[in-house]
Formats: C-alpha cells, structure tokens, sequence
C-alpha cells in the first residue's frame, strides 16, 4: 500500500517537470523583471506599460486596490491582483496615477513622458485595515505578517485532525494528538507546556470571535475540546498574534492567539466530499450554499469515522452541523447568524508506558486499560451585527450562547493508587456559556496625521457543572470531587494608533483591565487526608489592567523593510475550584476570603496570572519574497494550577523564556512557492532558583516548512515538514526527557472535470515512528508490580493514505 501511494504521488507530480518551471519562470519574470525601476518600452513610442506592485505601510501585498490613469486619450482603470500587483498598457503622455479603495487614503502620482513606468512600488495608507471589513470582531496582526500564500493548503487538503490545520501557521505552535485523536490538543509553545491551552501563559484559539478554551473545564484549564466540532473546508483564513499585543484580548492570550474565520458563503451552490482511506477511515462533507441577491448563507454537514493504527480501535465518531446566514441591510451594513452543532465519541489506547514498549512486552499501539476514551456534546449559536459609517468609523456588536456536555475517562496511572480497582477516572464538564462582544473603531486625524481608535468590551460567563468520579470500566463508584462553579469576566480595552512621517512611523498603544468572579461549591475529598472537612464553597473577585505598546519604523520607501517592536502583557485566569478551594463552607463576597488555617496546600492561590512578552524583529515583503524575523523575551509571575485528575493544586514559581523567530515565503516560480517557519527558545527557566530549575515538557526548536503547488495545469498541491527537537521532561534531570520528530506529509488536489476534484492526503510520508505528546510520571502497570517514574507517550500515526473525489455544482 505505501509503494502504490508513493507511486500515485510521483506520477501525479511528472508534469511539474523543469522546462514546464522554465517556462512559468519566464512567464513570471516577464510580468516583473525586478524590484527597480526601468525604462519604458521601447515596443511602441505611442504607448507603453505601466506595472507595479502596491504595498500597505506594514510592507504588506495590497489587493483590491482600484488604479485609475487619467491622460488626454481618455481614463484607464483596473484593480490590484491577489498579489497586490497591475498592468496596464498606457499612451506615452503625462499621466496622473490615482490608487483609490475602500477606507484608503486616496493617493496620486504624476509619470511625465520618458520616466520609468515598469516594477513600481506604490505605498497606500489604510484608514480602517481591511481586516474590520469582516462582521466577526477580529485585531490587526500588529507583527508585520509575511505573506504566507498557503490558500491552496486550506482549500485542497484532506485535513482529517485539528491539530493540522495548527501547524500551516508556521507559528512555533507544537500540538500534539492526545490519545489519538477525540481528546484536545496538548500544546506547547516558545519552551511551554501550555497542556490543553490555559496553562503557563495560556494560547488563546476564538472561532468567529468565539473563544475555545474553556474555563474550570473537567479535564484541565482552557480545554480545546470545542475544536472539535470544526470543519476544515469551512476555514475562510487562520490569523495569528504572536503575543499578547492586542487590547482586544485578555484571558488565555499570554502566548499568543489564533483567531480562525470560517466562511459566510462557498463558491458553489452545492458541494460534496467523500474521502477514505487507511485505517478504515471514511470522511464526509455536504454544503449547500445558495445563490442570494442580497445574503450569503450556506448549511453543511461533516461526518468522519476512523479506528486509527490502535490495536484498541480508536472507534471515533464525529459529526459536525454548521450554518450561516449573513443579511446585507445596506452598501454598509450587516446582520449574520451562525450555528454549530457537533458530537464525537471515541475510545483511546492512552498514554502508555515506553519502557514496556522498549522491552517488547507492549506494542507502540498497543493498550493498557481498554475503556479510555469519552464522549462529547456541544452547540453554539452566535449573531453578528456590524455598521459602517461613511468616514469609515464602524460599530460591531456579536453575541453568542454555548451548550456542552463533556465525559473523559482515563488511566494515567493504572493500578498505582488503587491495586484493586485500578486508577480509571471519570472528568464531567456540564457547561452553558453566554458571550457578548462589542467594538468600535473611528478613524480620525490626530495632528494632522492617520489616527485609529478602537474601544470595545467583552462579557462571558460560564455556568458549570463539573466533577471527577473513579470507575471501573466506565461505571463510576466513588466520587473524588464535585462542584458547581460561576465564572464570569467582565472587560473594557481601547486601543489608538497614529502614523507619523509620511507613514514611515507606526505607534499604537492600548489598555484593557479584566475583571474576573470566581464562585464554587462543592466537595474534595482528598482534603479529608489533611484533616479537613470535604465541603467548601466561596466567591472571590479579581481584577487586571493589562498595557500594550507597539512601535514599527520603515526606514524608506525604497526598501520594503520594517523594524518593529511589541510589548504586552496577558493574562491567564486560574481553576474556580483552585482559587476558592481552600475556603471555608461558607461563601465571601469580598477579594480577601477567609481561608482554611492550617491547611498547606490548600490555600488559595492566585487568581489571575501574568505573562509580560517583549518582541523586536524585522520584516521584508516584496511580491516574491518575504520574510520575518524577531527576538523574543517572555516573563511569567507565578501561578498555583488546579490538577482535575486528582483534585490537588499545583505550584509554579515565576519564570522566563527567551529565544528568537524567523519566517518565510517565497514564491519560487509563478505557480510554486515555499513557506518556512523556525522557532529557537535559548532558555526556559523558573527565576530565583539556586541551583537552577529548568521550565520542562516542551521542545525548545520548533520548525515547518512546505512547498506549495498552485493552480498548474489543474494541479494543487503540498509537501509539508514539521520538527522538534528533543526536550527535557524534569526541570532538575536532564538527562530524562522526550524524543523529538521529524515528520513529512503530502497532499495533492486534480482537476478532473469542471465539477470534480481528485484529492489525495499521505500523512507521515516516510513512516517515521515518533510519539507526540510525552510525560514523565509514576505508575504501577499491574498489580503488585513496582511504582516505576517512567516516559508516558501517545504514539504518533504511521504512514497512512486517504483518497477523495470532490464534487461542485452551479459555480457562483
């Protein structure tokens, strides 16, 4: 199977041959011969071509932009292609050159007879940038993004794991399946173990403006559980913040955030995807997306079925229903509603112990306890209301209220605690969560030059129900803790920008100040050991102001270079049942409860940690090539995380990460192009240790790379890489730690007929036999066997193979 598959690709791949690049070489290199002016043509002294490509003041590819030439033969107009870039053939005259567009500056240039007109660079100001053109709520990428040109990998690859479509941002973002593949994401980001997203600093990941982590989740902190329930050939794009440099975001958003946006209408009326492949794996996707006069809407259903390479079948059953409607009251004005229903059920083989899987005594697949996995629930209704001023000032306004039901069951430790019942646990997440977000935006001047103000709010709370029961073969017979929790977060930002020097200098500053209410009640019977009474209840409130400041410097028009510094300072809210465990069973209303006296390690800890983030890069965009690189310094305060898997809290002292990032793309030949991504972390280390304790369970070098394939002769198509290096799984041994991974995956997309797409996925080309997420803890594999601190592991897929037709109808 795996010689036919890399003979499918290899075949596919012949007509990409040298002289076919040749040829788009040259085809390329006539439409730009360089980033320097020339003479104008000599073809004919009447008329001549004026070219070029224009550039927003970030350096970044401006599309959409509308070029009118004015002569005495008349106006000529046409508008910038996807890669900022126009054409035109232009009588040998004066000419006045106007680039004109939505919330831009109007700008003019006047070209006499005999100047250059070929390989222009045009730089425009954006009064409002066109991301706030969208109905979802979404920031400026305020790091000079690098144009990623990865279109064709969202559109034609067989994404089948979230985790995948994590990895084409060539962020430095490590996420790795967790027991296969139903479980959430383990992440691990710049030397942190962020575990399901919430923790050390946390990483922010909102669909539409609607957060995925989950607070005071059954299973850990920020849960991205909810990812789930995405459908890959819905994702309109995938934006990143590299930090917590937006005002616009505050909880989780200490490393970063990850905002998708999923589409208000697909380019066919009807569409359908049947895809399958190894490991009697079998995918489907149904859309219908009307053709409507003053609306975009479609409804689409994904179902997914696999068992996985798990000598214990995976059995995972995913079926996602998604809808849109977006209703355009006017030129400047919109209402959408959106809907999401999702379920999944899976069984898992869990982590298993590597000595065992050394020794030959279990397979890389194989299992130790057969009743892991879980089952999930969820809905999500969300309404988007935005309206846009003539001078470009603009009002949003989003909503949403989220249901869930959550089981996991697993055994990390096996008969460690209980040699007669084993250690199967049972984490339960019954959750309702109302959101509200607000925005708006007035463009202004300030001096005399462009100045944007942004002033917003966002409400979210949580109602919960949550509890950790032990099992025996999913039957739960003893519960450990149980509690009904309020989480609610109230917060104001604004942020303002202004460009000075003919745009050359870009500042913007911002403040937001969260506000965070912690109620519980409940029991935890692990505090009956310390002499306590099992109950506990309390309310305790906290608040953070969080500041922002960011500073770009382009030296001159001539080089499209940008210098940047970020600073910012998130913040990651902690477990309600951490920080009011340790009350008393009886409620306070004020910031300094009472707690429990003489109770070690039940008192309660911080509510809300801090991540101070510091960056300072540079960026250079041109039409072919672009690239990005920065140094980062993270300092963390000290945190106390709750563990769901046994009820205790765990302490973490205040630490620090520091290293440096590069990125990027180019476009190799015109249908051709090569993204890269690389993470470096120096050090990761907890601050005021003696000897030094090292920041663990993360990879200090992170690296992608892929080679994309666009549009040639109806081929699409990429090559991907992913790396990390090994890492340490003790902060004070480092000789225990965790194997790294190389891995190479393939996907590629065949025009067949007008209507029908051949598609094809290889994942892990080369067979590599790696493990993705590993820890390092005690466990007892049987009964009376030793306790043995061993390496924990959830084995990578193996080279696997899906095969797909894709079906379109009536092309809009």
């Amino acid at each position: 199977m795996k010689n036919f598959a890399l003979f499918i690709v290899v075949s596919l791949m012949l007509p990409v041959c040298p002289r076919a690049m040749a040829q788009s070489t040259n085809r390329s290199s006539a439409r730009v011969a360089s980033n320097v002016p020339t003479a104008p043509s000599q073809q004919n002294d009447n008329r001549r071509t004026l070219s070029g490509v224009v550039y927003t003041q970030q350096n970044e590819l401006a599309p959409g932009v509308i070029v009118i030439v004015r002569s005495t033969a008349g106006e000529q107009q046409t508008t910038t292609d996807a890669e900022g870039a126009f054409r035109l053939t232009v009588p040998n005259q004066t000419l006045t050159v106007s680039f004109e567009g939505k919330n831009i500056n109007p700008a003019q240039r006047i070209i006499n007879p005999g100047a250059p007109t070929e390989n222009l660079q045009i730089r425009i100001e954006y009064v409002v940038p066109p991301v706030h053109e969208n109905v979802v709520i979404v920031s400026n990428v305020l790091e000079p993004a690098i144009e990623r040109r990865n279109e064709t990998v969202y559109n034609n690859t067989l994404f089948a794991r979230d985790d995948q479509l994590i990895e084409t941002l060539n962020g430095g973002i490590n996420a790795g399946q967790h027991e296969g593949g139903g479980k959430s994401l383990e992440v691990r980001r710049f030397g942190y173990n962020l575990d399901h997203g919430g923790v050390g600093g946390g990483l922010k990941i909102l669909v539409d403006n609607i957060q995925q982590n989950q607070t005071t989740q059954g299973h850990g902190q920020g849960y991205l559980g909810q990812l789930k329930s995405l459908t890959p050939e819905l994702v309109q794009d995938v934006d990143i913040v590299n930090g917590p440099f937006s005002a616009q975001y505050g909880d989780f958003s200490g490393l970063g955030v990850v905002h998708i946006r999923q589409r208000e209408s697909l380019p066919n009326v009807f569409t359908v995807r049947v895809q399958g492949g190894s490991f009697d794996s079998f995918r489907t996707f149904l859309a219908y997306s009307p053709t409507l006069e003053a609306a975009d809407s479609f409804v689409a259903y994904e179902g997914s079925r696999t068992d996985g390479p798990f000598l214990n079948p995976l059995r995972y059953r995913r079926d996602n229903l998604t809808g849109n409607y977006t209703r355009r009251i006017g030129e400047r004005e919109a209402l959408g509603f959106r809907l999401n229903v999702g379920r999944n059920n899976f069984f898992s083989s869990g982590q298993i112990p590597l000595d065992e899987v050394e020794a030959g005594r279990l397979d890389r697949f194989g299992f130790v306890d057969p009743f892991n996995g879980g089952r999930v629930r969820s809905g999500i209704f969300g309404a988007y209301y935005r309206k846009e001023g003539e001078s470009g000032n603009t009002f949003k306004v989003d909503g949403f209220l989220a249901r869930s039901l959550f089981d996991l069951f697993s055994n990390f430790t096996f008969f460690l605690n209980d040699e007669i019942n084993g250690d199967e646990i049972q984490q339960h997440d019954s959750r309702l969560q109302q959101g509200i977000n607000t925005q708006y935006l007035q463009p202004y001047k300030l001096f005399g030059r462009q100045a944007l103000l942004i002033v917003g709010g966002n409400f979210l709370a949580n109602q919960i129900n949550v509890g950790l029961s032990k099992t025996i073969e999913r039957n739960p017979f003893e519960v450990v803790t149980q509690a009904h929790a309020n989480v609610t977060n109230v917060a104001g930002y604004i942020q303002q920008s202004i460009d000075l020097f003919n745009g050359r200098v870009h500042l913007e500053g911002g403040l937001r100040y969260d506000y965070f209410r912690f109620s519980a009640d409940g029991i935890n019977t692990t505090r009956i050991a310390g002499g306590l009474n099992s109950a506990f209840a309390g309310t305790r409130g906290a608040g953070r102001l969080q500041s922002k400041a960011n500073i770009s410097y382009t030296p001159t028009d001539k080089l499209p270079l940008v210098f940047y510094f970020n600073y910012g300072r998130g913040i990651s809210s902690q477990d309600a049942r951490g920080v009011v465990g340790g009350f008393l069973s009886e409620s306070t209303e004020d910031n300094e409860p009472t707690p429990v006296p003489d109770a070690p390690g039940n008192t309660p800890g911080p509510p809300v940690a801090t991540t101070d983030f510091h960056q300072l890069g540079m960026s250079y965009n041109t039409r072919r090539f672009s690239l990005s690189t920065d140094l980062f310094l993270i300092n963390q305060s000290n945190q106390q995380v709750y563990i769901p898997d046994d009820g205790s809290v765990e302490f973490a002292g205040p630490s620090r990460s520091y290293g440096y990032e590069a990125k990027t793309s180019i476009q190799l030949f015109r249908n051709l192009s090569f993204n890269a991504g690389l993470t470096q972390v120096s050090n990761a280390y907890f601050r005021n240790t003696n000897p030094r304790v090292y920041v663990d369970s993360a990879p200090h070098t992170v690296a992608n790379g892929s080679l994309v394939l666009s549009d040639y002769r109806g081929f699409n198509g990429s090559l991907r890489y992913r790396h990390i290096s090994s890492y340490r799984l003790d902060g004070e041994d480092a000789s225990i730690r965790a194997a790294g991974h190389d891995v190479l995956d393939f996907s590629m997309s065949r025009r067949i007929r007008s209507w029908l797409d051949f598609n094809l996925t290889v994942d892990n080309l080369t067979n590599k036999r790696y493990f993705e997420t590993q820890n390092y803890f005690e466990s007892r594999l049987r009964p009376g066997d030793p306790i043995i601190s061993r390496v924990h592991a959830t084995p990578g897929y193996p080279f696997g193979v899906t095969v797909g037709l894709t079906f379109r109808v009536k092309e809009k």
